[in-house]
């Protein structure tokens, strides 16, 4: 995501981050290339004019040309700018009433932005933090949208409220509403419909339903590649019905990020959520802090960590730093990691999040064949051979590779490439106090996956 942002502030400040002195020309020049970097990224003109003049006026300051680091000091600059641009840590968090009281959020937007898949994908977020979500299909006009959030409500372990040949939101909406009463339901999040474009048939059916459902949270919808034309909709929604946040749809598809960096500005209301893939755990809250970092490159190690943690414990985790130091890792544990990155999301998505890599490697350079070759060689051992892979001798090989559709010869590769990782990794978990030694051995070592 926003890798061709991402790639071209990166050069920009690759020239002035780290220089012991600059001058105001080198700022002038960084600051130029970034703004034209957001222009092509499709950034509001008013945006970019207003991060250009704020950043010059605090880049020009005695603090930053006579400080003892005044390259990092300028990055800083622009990284805190970035951030404040695009909105701040914790004003994207739900407005949502105690356990006892329950909370209305109601979606909104125009059909094809992914409102009803971020229904669904909402409500199993707030059922993973304790609540108790109701769906409400009050989307009466789309073909289909009833089904589809009955479908997505089961995949998520969600009840949908429906009401069949219903064609009234209001009433639908009360039906939800006596439903939850009585079921001890602490939040029902509606679904809405939406058209094609604006027009005033369905901003007074949304004007209705807000008036019946008096909702905690109006939240916009809207889809990322279409840069500053979901500005322009959020824009419109909140004039005509008010909204408290916007979700935005296809973030991990957005190469550029036009619409992430103009809409807290132009709207004045925070990005809350981002969707970042086709699966129902796709679903981010939005950190602006985390984002800014992104786009200067500076990676984001803690959203990394939190994916980690949805599919290792820490337990698990120290058993596995332990068998690394201990050179007892195996194969049975490599498979473990495979399956566990694969539920963690794409390894381009990862790659993103670590320092440096933002955008430098793409989809093509993942070799995902050969991830899948691992797999089917390491599923079709036994567990005694995963246990110890020493006893895996030629007739042993050439079984695994029947089963597994491959060679003996790729066979062979894995084990030998298991090896030199398991080595590896005792070297680099008893450097781990030294980082700079750390880090050139990690160099020469090639991923297993």
């Amino acid at each position: 995501m926003l890798d061709k942002l991402t790639q071209k502030v990166s050069d920009a400040l690759r020239f002035v981050a780290g220089k012991s002195t600059i001058t105001e020309k080198n700022i002038d020049d960084a600051v130029e290339a970034i703004k034209m970097a957001l222009l092509e990224a499709d950034v509001n003109l008013r945006v970019v004019r207003r991060f250009v003049n704020s950043t010059i006026e605090e880049a020009k300051g005695e603090r930053v040309l006579r400080s003892v680091d005044p390259g990092q000091q300028f990055v800083k600059i622009v990284h805190d700018k970035l951030a404040s641009f695009l909105g701040s840590e914790g004003e994207g968090e739900l407005a949502l009433r105690g356990p006892d009281v329950r909370s209305v959020v109601l979606m909104l937007g125009l059909q094809g932005s992914g409102k009803t898949t971020s229904a669904a994908k909402l409500a199993l977020r707030l059922k993973k933090a304790g609540r108790k979500p109701l769906l409400a299909a009050c989307d009466l006009v789309r073909p289909g949208a009833v089904e589809q959030l009955v479908i997505l409500g089961s995949q998520v372990g969600v009840p949908v409220y429906r009401e069949e040949g219903a064609s009234d939101v209001v009433r639908v909406y009360r039906g939800a509403d006596d439903y939850a009463r009585k079921n001890m339901i602490d939040t029902l999040i509606i679904d809405t419909a939406g058209r094609l474009q604006l027009d005033e048939v369905m901003m007074a059916e949304l004007a209705r339903l807000k008036e019946a459902a008096k909702p905690d949270e109006l939240l916009l919808v809207a889809d990322a590649m279409t840069g500053q034309a979901a500005v322009d909709i959020a824009k419109a929604f909140d004039e005509k019905i008010g909204l408290t946040g916007v979700v935005l749809t296809k973030f991990d598809s957005d190469t550029r990020g036009g619409a992430a960096l103009s809409l807290k500005t132009i709207t004045g209301k925070p990005l809350k959520f981002v969707g970042t893939g086709e699966k129902p755990e796709d679903f981010e809250p939005f950190h602006p802090e985390r984002v800014a970092g992104r786009i200067l490159g500076m990676g984001d190690v803690v959203s990394l960590v939190e994916k980690a943690q949805q599919v290792i414990s820490q337990t698990e985790a120290l058993e596995l730093q332990k068998k690394m130091e201990k050179e007892s890792f195996t194969l049975e544990d490599w498979l473990g990691q495979l399956q566990s990155v694969k539920k963690m999301g794409s390894l381009k998505s990862m790659l993103d999040l670590i320092p440096g890599m933002a955008g430098q490697v793409s989809e093509e350079d993942i070799d995902k064949a050969e991830l899948k070759v691992q797999e089917a060689i390491l599923s079709s051992m036994t567990r005694k051979e995963r246990a110890n892979h020493l006893i895996i001798g030629p007739s042993r090989r050439s079984r695994i590779a029947r089963g597994s559709g491959t060679s003996v010869a790729d066979v062979a590769r894995l084990l030998k490439r298991f090896e030199k990782m398991r080595t590896m990794m005792k070297k680099m978990s008893k450097m781990g106090k030294n980082p700079a030694a750390m880090q050139a051995t990690g160099r020469g070592m090639r991923a297993p996956f």
